[in-house]
C-alpha cells in the first residue's frame, strides 16, 4: 500500500517540520521527501498554491497549506478536537502562529545589517512579547498541553515555533523573548519531552 508523502525543504524549524512531527506523533509511516532549494523552481508550478509543504495522500488530490495538513492529520488520528468550536479555537491559534511568521519573514530577506538589526529589535520589543501574551491567554491552566492532558496538533505547531526562537538563529532577537508567557513555554517543554517527539528528533537530528 502506498504511503503518504510529505514534501518540504530540509529545515527543522518550519511548517514542514510541524507536519512531519504530527505524522510521526500519529504513528503514520510516510515518505519524508526533503528537497533542496535548487529543485524548488521546477517543482513550484506543480504545487496547488506555489508553496510547500504538500501532502500526497493515497487516493486524494495533493493537499497544501500546513494548517490544513495538520488539521487533517489531527482529525484522522485523534490529535484534533472533535468538538467543532474547540477545534476552531485550536485552528485560530494555528493561524496566530502564521501571523507571527508573516511578521518575522520579511526580516529574513533584509540584507542591510543595520536595517535588519533595527527591524528585529523592534519586533523583540513590541510584537513578539504581545504575540506570546495573546497565545498564553488561550492555553489551558491545567496543562501540560494546550488543551489540558491530551496532546494535539496545535501543540506540535507551538513547539516548532518556540523552538525556532529559542534556537538563537534569529540575530537580535533574545532567546528568552517568550519568557513572559509561562504556559506557552510549558507547552513547548511538554511536547519536547513527549516520547514520540523525542524519538523523531533522535532519528532526524543532524
Amino acid at each position: 500500500m502506498a504511503k503518504p508523502k510529505l514534501t518540504y525543504f530540509d529545515a527543522p524549524t518550519s511548517r514542514g517540520e510541524e507536519c512531519r512531527l504530527a505524522l510521526h506523533l500519529a504513528g503514520v509511516e510516510f515518505d519524508d521527501n526533503r528537497i533542496q532549494r535548487d529543485a524548488w523552481p521546477a517543482l513550484k508550478p506543480t504545487t496547488p498554491f506555489g508553496s510547500l509543504p504538500t501532502l500526497e495522500w493515497p487516493g486524494h488530490p495533493t493537499l497544501a497549506q500546513s494548517n490544513a495538513i495538520l488539521a487533517l492529520i489531527g482529525r484522522l488520528h485523534g490529535l484534533h478536537p472533535k468538538d467543532e468550536f474547540e477545534a476552531a479555537r485550536h485552528e485560530a491559534v494555528m493561524a496566530h502562529v502564521e501571523d507571527l511568521r508573516a511578521h518575522v519573514s520579511p526580516t529574513l530577506r533584509v540584507t542591510d545589517p543595520d536595517e535588519k538589526k533595527r527591524a528585529r529589535e523592534q519586533l523583540a520589543a513590541t510584537y513578539l512579547p504581545a504575540w506570546a501574551a495573546y497565545t498564553d491567554r488561550q492555553i489551558s491552566d491545567d496543562g501540560p498541553f494546550f488543551a489540558g492532558s491530551a496532546v494535539h496538533v496545535i501543540d506540535v505547531k507551538l513547539l516548532v515555533i518556540v523552538r525556532w526562537f529559542r534556537s538563537g538563529v534569529l540575530d537580535h532577537v533574545p532567546t528568552n523573548v517568550f519568557d513572559g508567557a509561562p504556559k506557552l513555554l510549558r507547552v513547548h517543554d511538554a511536547v519536547d519531552a513527549h516520547p514520540r517527539v523525542r524519538d523523531w528528533y533522535a532519528r532526524t537530528r543532524r
